[in-house]
């Protein structure tokens, strides 16, 4: 039961950080809260199902950039995901990256607690 409440923390933490995301990246919009959850859920689930493909396929390159290419991985996601979600929209690679960014401290952050 605690590890429930724990994940669902960590995705309502993480919806209200999406849910700011415009207001701190410009080129990324998101219509509401329940828009902002679905991204989440979605980022949460490609991160335990895809993203550890894609970090084996790409093991060279994050090697050689130090693991800062896993931010470029993240933007990606972030800008995958905004193809699929009404109400969540991301102009630009660069806008993606910005965000990826910011979601990543974020989660960092929600990770120590």
């Amino acid at each position: 039961m605690k590890i429930i409440a724990k994940f669902l923390v960590r995705l309502i933490v993480f919806a209200f950080a999406i849910l700011l995301l415009p207001h701190a990246v410009q080129g990324i919009a998101v219509a509401g809260f329940y828009p902002a959850l679905v991204v989440a859920l979605m980022i949460g689930i490609l991160n335990i199902t895809v993203r550890p493909i894609i970090k084996l396929v790409t093991l060279p390159i994050n090697i050689l950039t130090l693991g800062l290419f896993g931010l470029v991985i993240n933007g990606l996601l972030l800008w995958f995901v905004a193809s699929f979600v009404a109400g969540f929209s991301v102009a630009s690679f660069t806008a993606a990256f910005l965000g990826a960014l910011i979601l990543s401290v974020v989660n960092w952050l929600v990770h120590l607690l």
